[in-house]
Order: structure tokens, then sequence, then C-alpha cells
């Protein structure tokens, strides 16, 4: 166990990611799936696969909300799964599942997020709805 605590940060240091995490069972939370999350003060990176392999990455300054969700089971072995909502066309959710350290990630990635929409002058607007027959009614006084 303390092996791999030295192995990832090892990891941490020589890359430009921040957190670099497993998906895990439910069960004991072993690292059985071949799912990789790579999160960086600029992008949140997913590898999947052993033998035929897809990575997706997605911006940081696209991610408009987070959302942590931990079930009985993943309680019991301390792991969560961080739900990001994005801009991003091809992954408008993304779901990083089964990760320990849930909580901080997702702290992280909302403080990251809205740094780099900050950073690059960024701003998300949501329009709540409009209702254009207000606006008629007052143009006819």
């Amino acid at each position: 166990m303390k092996q791999e605590n030295e192995e990832n940060i090892k990891d941490k240091s020589n890359s430009p990611y921040d957190y670099i995490e497993k998906k895990r069972t439910k069960f004991l939370a072993l690292p059985l799936y071949f799912t990789k999350y790579y999160i960086g003060e600029e992008k949140i990176n997913i590898r999947k696969g052993f033998l035929t392999t897809t990575e997706d990455d997605t911006y940081m300054y696209k991610v408009q909300d987070v959302r942590l969700t931990r079930s009985l089971m993943e309680k019991m072995f301390k792991l969560g799964t961080v739900i990001c909502y994005t801009g991003d066309t091809t992954d408008p959710t993304l779901e990083l599942q089964h990760i320990k350290h849930s909580k901080e990630i997702k702290e992280y990635l909302i403080q990251a997020s809205e740094e780099a929409r900050l950073r690059r002058r960024t701003r998300y607007n949501v329009d709540v709805g409009s209702d254009d027959s207000d606006d008629d009614n007052d143009n006819e006084d």
C-alpha cells in the first residue's frame, strides 16, 4: 500500500497532471478496470481500454458544473463518482467513476475550472428564459 502511494507521488511530480486516478470496483476498491483519469490545470484526460484504447480530453474552462455522488458501497470503501457538466459537444457529461479522493478532486475541479475561465476571459451565460410577450406589451404603450 505504501509503495503504491509513493508511485502515485512520483507520477504526479513528472507529469503536468495534478491528479492521476484509476477507476475502481465498488467492492473493495480494487483497480481492475483499464480506465485512468488524468486531471490537470488545463484539461481532464480519460484513457480507457486495454487492447483498443480510447482517449478523451476536455478543457478545464469548459467545465460548467461539478457533482459528487457516493453510494453506500462507495462510502464504505472511500470512493465516489464525480460528474462534470461541460460545454463540450462530444462529452456534455463527464463521469470520473469510483475514484479515491473524490471530494478533494471535486473541489479542485470547481476551483480549477473557474481559474481557467478567468485566464481565458470566458464566461458561461445561462438564459433562464425570456418571455417575448412582455416585450411586445411594453412597446404598445
